[in-house]
């Protein structure tokens, strides 16, 4: 599996990160684990699932984390999270 991670500010994106995951583990694991490291390289808080991201990255394997979603405060407008490979 392979999540890309982009964060957009003003429109353009900051910086991006591809994590890959290869283990043999349930979907729901590999995302949280690729979004742990994400929020690791960024040094972030992990963001708060909210009902909109989880409806939001069930139909279309993306979403979009706002200063909604972290409890400290963000200096970009957005996390988006994509799955572009499932394996």
């Amino acid at each position: 599996m392979r999540i890309w991670f982009k964060e957009w500010k003003d429109n353009r994106m900051m910086r991006d990160l591809v994590v890959c995951d290869e283990e043999d583990d349930t979907r729901t694991h590999k995302i949280f684990r690729a979004l742990e490291q994400a929020c690791y390289e960024f040094d972030l808080s992990r963001p708060i699932w909210l009902d909109a991201n989880i409806v939001e990255f069930k139909r279309h394997a993306k979403t979009r984390f706002t200063k909604d979603n972290f409890v400290d405060s963000i200096e970009f407008d957005y996390l988006e999270m994509h799955v572009i490979e499932e394996g």
